[in-house]
């Protein structure tokens, strides 16, 4: 009976937090697209005796199994990113791909921080990936290496890309003078169509040979982004970009949501997992402010080091935080597409990350 009771306990507690989500996805419009299916899944999850994620044949646990645990859902995701995807910055302007590496510093500031606190090095790179701030190749990465840990990372992935602009302003005041905010960047070069195409080819293959785990990831958003940038098959980057990623987007908040059960969820380690992402996601800001900040030592044409902080693979989320603080110290002053090159850059770098962690960790 004492058992029973600790059990229903642990459900209401699992209810609420999933009508938190609910909350934060309705009211205050935190990522409601993925935030709100998982909220309402993980509500139903925690009723007792619905079996509906209880194997074999519970339906959610039919859509996690394979749908998610397959890594189908994540990479369809990558797909229709890619498809929605413009490089054109980060092309007109190749330092954008150092400022999208340098902000992966989050990834291992946290992935060692985890290693500190007793996780296994598996859950500490899943954990880590949350400094890229980006949810599938989070999911995607967490699939592989703690399965156990899905929950929690997906959560606190998509729940602080909510929170960009909460938590990158104070770090990028912290570590910015008012004088280097108001440095002003010239206008990009024009990219060609020719430029537009031979980049994602070009990517695809010099990261399938370097990081062949990283080729899934890379592979499906650069297929995505050919659809968008050739102009032949209209068809199917709007079927990549719409309909397709609404489809997977709503398994994947279901799928994930699956995986919120009270005994699963409800330990310190989850705790751990969210205070974590909080110190990745700042790190991550950090790394890239600084090593913006450290390449005006070396280059004619001075950058807004603001830029540095959009590394992170929250697109266009962080870059148009970089854009508002930049309009914030100068009206005139716009960084707007400058910002958007480190912003894709670390998509590409997060999941260059990724396949570097499965090469050396399995999966």
């Amino acid at each position: 009976m004492l058992e029973y009771l600790a059990s229903i306990w642990k459900n209401i507690v699992m209810i609420i937090v999933g009508l938190i989500l609910v909350y934060l996805a309705v009211k205050k419009e935190y990522e409601p697209l993925i935030l709100l299916p998982i909220g309402v899944t993980a509500i139903l999850v925690n009723i007792p005796g619905t079996g509906l994620a209880e194997p074999p044949h519970g339906f959610l646990y039919l859509v996690y199994h394979y749908l998610i645990e397959t890594e189908v859902v994540p990479l369809l995701i990558f797909l229709g990113l890619g498809a929605m995807t413009d490089f054109g910055p980060m092309i007109a302007n190749p330092k954008s791909l150092i400022l999208g590496a340098a902000a992966q510093i989050g990834v291992f500031v946290a992935m060692l921080s985890a290693l500190t606190l007793g996780f296994h090095i598996n859950e500490a790179a899943s954990i880590g990936i949350i400094g890229g701030a980006d949810g599938p190749t989070t999911i995607y990465l967490t699939v592989k290496l703690a399965p156990h840990l899905l929950g929690a990372t997906a959560v606190a992935a998509y729940s602080y890309m909510s929170l960009v602009p909460l938590i990158q302003p104070p770090v990028i005041k912290a570590l910015t003078t008012k004088e280097e905010r108001l440095i002003r960047m010239k206008q990009l070069r024009p990219v060609s169509k020719r430029e537009r195409i031979i980049f994602p080819l070009t990517a695809m293959i010099i990261i399938g040979f370097l990081v062949p785990s990283a080729a899934p990831l890379i592979g499906m958003i650069m297929i995505g982004n050919l659809f968008r940038e050739t102009g032949v098959v209209e068809r199917l980057r709007k079927a990549a970009s719409e309909e397709l990623m609404n489809i997977v987007t709503i398994f994947l908040g279901i799928g994930v949501g699956s995986t919120m059960q009270a005994d699963r969820f409800l330990n310190l380690d989850t705790l751990l997992v969210l205070g974590l992402g909080v110190v990745a996601f700042a790190s991550a800001t950090a790394g890239g402010v600084l090593f913006a900040k450290a390449m005006n030592l070396f280059v004619k044409e001075k950058v807004n080091p603001m830029i540095g902080a959009a590394g992170v693979s929250a697109v266009p989320m962080s870059a148009r935080v970089v854009q508002r603080l930049a309009h914030e110290e100068d009206p005139e002053n716009f960084i707007l597409m400058h910002a958007m090159g480190p912003n894709v850059a670390g998509v590409i770098g997060t999941a260059v990350v990724a396949g570097v962690f499965l090469s050396l960790l399995g999966g």
